[in-house]
């Protein structure tokens, strides 16, 4: 007995595993392909959908999808009623899953379980070519996911096929709409304990096939997986940000109202089924005779599973038929309930790295590139105390400006070294060289952006040194910088614009390269006039000396921006 129920627990780890394995090998082959695919896919509400579909179906992961959901909503690239559009179709997607475990328990003498041996040995050989090693990854994955969920089939049978838990069973699916409620929390329970709505399934598959349960109790058990996978994404964005958080929301509230509407109409719902299931050539599983205790009828067997995976498809095509009419509502529900906390708040932490796990392969550098702009546009921000330093008429105006630029001094070293720190943990996961182009590229990004926040601190540096000494800038001279600054602006402008464009669509850096010209340029012009007034002593030398210090650091804060687009580029060219 103690062996078969660590065997049972092992073929649910082997289960769980292959998931893991299958859905990252395909996320690794997916990469920027897949993040690509989004992009365009996603300007109607009828694309959005497909989008959704048809991206979960092929990584098979309904949690990669909606990390890739929260991250276009964050970069505002994706609003959030096409996000809440992609979620439908993610989980009609997800029910792909469902269909393929359907196949795993086949029919008569065959099934996909027979060929998981078989397939390990092609993973091998392809995980020993590096050009297919991640294809190597999914076989094995696949493989071993069948293998664990035969073998999870095999050793319950052996284990719960006894008179006692029949009786059991039973007894539980005797008491009505109770009954009803029950399952559901046990298909709830099961998904947040595995962290798996998957797993829940195949385990109801198993269940309804050898007679333990009823198919309406299976039913049940469907419904509760469904919200149970909405609380596992709820936790994962207590922690996140606004996006995350109204996202998450509005798969909760989608899956809940699904499934209350189905309770109200839950007889319709199971006669709705069972006709589908007819019209596909089965037996109708919600007609058929279940004697407690007794199990199923031999020919109900093979087909069961797919009355299941019908019922959870069933169920999601319904629900987004009748939501997506009402999609500006919920918009505007998650909306009420997760309002924003202010900006501020939001500034000065990392929005989309650093919280919940880091994704498979390429798909994790997506939220590095989500932070990066957000990075680029805290920098320019900086511009801002920079302008109010040099024009500041007081002491005091200049200290709580000077104040800023040293706080995003030491905020840019901070997100420099969080940044770097998960760049570390990601090149530990399997990258394409693509990916790794890109690893690099952001690597050399945000040590320039680090250097941006250490300019704005030598800017207020500069200043200091002049309000020591007694040198207070002409407005001729404040006038000149801030034309200086206007230029930088323009370059920030530019280096933002090419940082948010996909790199597939970035075609060149003519914009910043023109902007980087024109500060040089008026660096020099500068220069060049700055000899003569010392010449003609216009001004004290001393304080032409700090009046040009600041123009040079304008022009070095240049030649960072520049290198943010060059390294955009590069990454291009790679």
């Amino acid at each position: 007995m103690i062996l078969q129920i660590l065997t049972l627990l092992g073929s649910l780890a082997m289960f769980l595993y292959g998931m893991s394995l299958m859905s990252g090998g395909l996320q690794k082959m997916a990469g920027n392909r897949m993040r690509t695919f989004m992009a365009k896919m996603t300007n109607t509400t009828f694309k959005c959908i497909l989008t959704g579909i048809v991206v979960t179906a092929m990584i098979q992961s309904s949690t990669a999808t909606t990390l890739m959901i929260v991250s276009f909503v964050n970069a505002g690239l994706l609003a959030l009623g096409s996000a809440i559009a992609v979620i439908m179709g993610a989980n009609i997607g997800t029910t792909v899953t469902a269909w393929i475990f359907a196949l795993s328990f086949g029919g008569g003498s065959w099934s996909l379980g027979m060929i998981a041996i078989p397939l390990m040995f092609v993973a091998f050989l392809c995980s020993n070519i590096k050009r297919y090693k991640n294809l190597g990854e999914f076989i094995m994955g696949f493989a071993l996911l069948f293998l664990g969920l035969t073998t999870l089939k095999e050793t319950s049978t052996l284990l719960l096929d006894n008179e006692g838990v029949r009786t059991f069973l039973a007894s539980l699916s005797g008491h009505g709409f109770g009954s009803i409620l029950l399952f559901m929390l046990a298909g709830a329970i099961i998904t947040l304990m595995l962290q798996s709505s998957a797993t829940a399934t195949a385990i109801t598959m198993v269940l309804v096939a050898q007679g333990y349960i009823p198919f309406t109790m299976a039913t049940a058990m469907v419904l509760g997986s469904n919200l149970g996978t909405t609380v596992t994404s709820n936790i994962a964005a207590a922690v996140a940000n606004v996006s995350a958080k109204r996202t998450a929301r509005a798969h909760f509230l989608f899956n809940l109202f699904g499934v209350i509407l189905t309770l109200i109409f839950f007889k319709p719902f199971l006669k709705l089924v069972g006709i589908t299931v007819e019209a596909f050539g089965f037996p109708n599983p919600v007609t058929a005779d279940f004697t407690p205790g007794a199990g199923i009828a031999p020919e109900l067997e093979a087909s069961l599973p797919y009355a299941v995976a019908m019922l959870h498809t069933v169920f999601n095509v319904i629900t987004t038929l009748l939501l997506v009419a009402f999609i500006p509502q919920l918009v505007k529900i998650v909306t009420w309930m997760v309002p924003n906390k202010g900006e501020e708040k939001e500034t000065y932490r990392l929005k989309y790295i650093g919280v919940g796990t880091i994704g498979a392969g390429d798909l994790a550098l997506n939220s590095a590139k989500l932070e990066v702009v957000e990075f680029g546009k805290l920098c320019h921000r900086d511009l801002g105390y920079i302008r109010a330093a040099i024009n500041a008429t007081t002491r005091a105006d200049f200290e709580a400006a000077d104040e800023k630029l040293i706080h995003y001094e030491e905020v840019t070293d901070n997100i420099e070294r969080e940044f770097a720190t998960y760049l570390s943990e990601v090149t530990k996961n399997e990258l394409s060289r693509g990916g790794m182009a890109r690893v690099r590229e952001f690597y050399r990004i945000i040590g320039e952006l680090e250097s941006l926040g250490d300019s704005g601190e030598t800017v207020g540096k500069i200043v200091a040194r002049a309000w020591d000494h007694g040198g207070q800038f002409t407005d001729d001279m404040k006038a000149k910088l801030n034309h200086m600054a206007d230029l930088v602006d323009a370059a920030y402008e530019a280096m933002c614009k090419n940082l948010a464009t996909p790199v597939i669509e970035l075609e060149n850096i003519d914009n910043a390269e023109e902007a980087e010209e024109a500060i040089n340029d008026y660096r020099n012009a500068l220069r060049e006039e700055h000899l003569s007034n010392i010449e003609k002593a216009s001004y004290p030398y001393e304080t032409g000396s700090f009046y040009m210090d600041l123009v040079n650091s304008f022009e070095k804060m240049g030649d960072f921006i520049i290198n943010v687009s060059q390294s955009v580029m590069s990454a291009k060219e790679a």
